[in-house]
């Protein structure tokens, strides 16, 4: 909608960790998500339902109805606004989507998150070391509030906040990012059910490979001071979500 392709300049904490990224967001956990406000990465867009109505007019280009006068900011949405992808309407009788929001949310936020297993997905002994540093010294809960693995409430954060680059965040009306769900997220760092190259991955852009990757950026950008065991502790932990 913007016609941005590429992030000029990835940075995390200041440090720039790459030059002309790949623009492209990963799709958020689809399991799990009952009881959360904000659901994309960059939360500004909506919840699940926001999505499948944009996605079934806008991206599937079915015949439906869609509004968003967000999209009318020629500066931040160029491509959106001059196509109109905010303002599309059909004939009540013709449309073929909208009857169909409310029970495909319903089944949606009725998908439960994957279960890990103890002594396959993850170290049991570990894992419960790592559930006192997620609530204590690795300070995980002050966000990820368990048993959400998100804010009750609004769950976004700025870029500042985050000490991360803003580019995906400044593509989206909030201009921010959401507390993504953790539920599940051994799926991601084993590798299951998908191709192995999408292995990993984690965040927005994907730009930290594993959670070990993940845990060690939040050691250094907020100082947890965490040693080696205590990180190793907490990726057991994530893994048993």
């Amino acid at each position: 909608m913007d016609g941005k392709a590429f992030n000029p300049e990835q940075t995390t904490d200041g440090v720039v960790t790459g030059m002309q990224i790949p623009g492209a967001t990963l799709i958020p956990n689809a399991r799990g998500l009952s009881g959360h406000n904000l659901h994309t990465w960059t939360g500004g867009w909506g919840t699940v339902t926001y999505w499948n109505a944009f996605v079934a007019v806008n991206e599937m280009h079915g015949v439906g109805t869609f509004f968003d006068e967000r999209f009318d900011n020629a500066d931040q949405f160029p491509i959106a606004a001059r196509a109109k992808l905010g303002h599309v309407s059909v004939d009540p009788d013709s449309d073929q989507v909208t009857g169909k929001l409310s029970a495909l949310h319903f089944y949606q936020l009725a998908l439960p998150a994957l279960k890990p297993r103890p002594g396959t997905d993850f170290d049991a002994e570990a894992a419960e070391r790592g559930d006192k540093l997620f609530s204590g010294k690795a300070a995980c809960n002050s966000c990820h509030r368990e048993p959400l693995w998100t804010e009750p409430g609004w769950n976004q954060h700025t870029a500042e906040e985050m000490k991360i680059d803003s580019f995906e965040a400044d593509r989206s009306p909030g201009h921010a990012y959401q507390t993504m769900n953790l539920a599940g997220i051994f799926v991601r760092e084993r590798g299951l059910f998908m191709m192995p190259q999408n292995k990993g991955h984690f965040y927005h852009d994907g730009r930290f490979q594993s959670l070990l990757d993940v845990v060690t950026s939040y050691d250094n950008r907020f100082s947890l001071g965490l040693t080696n065991q205590e990180k190793h502790d907490l990726v057991e932990y994530l893994k048993s979500l």
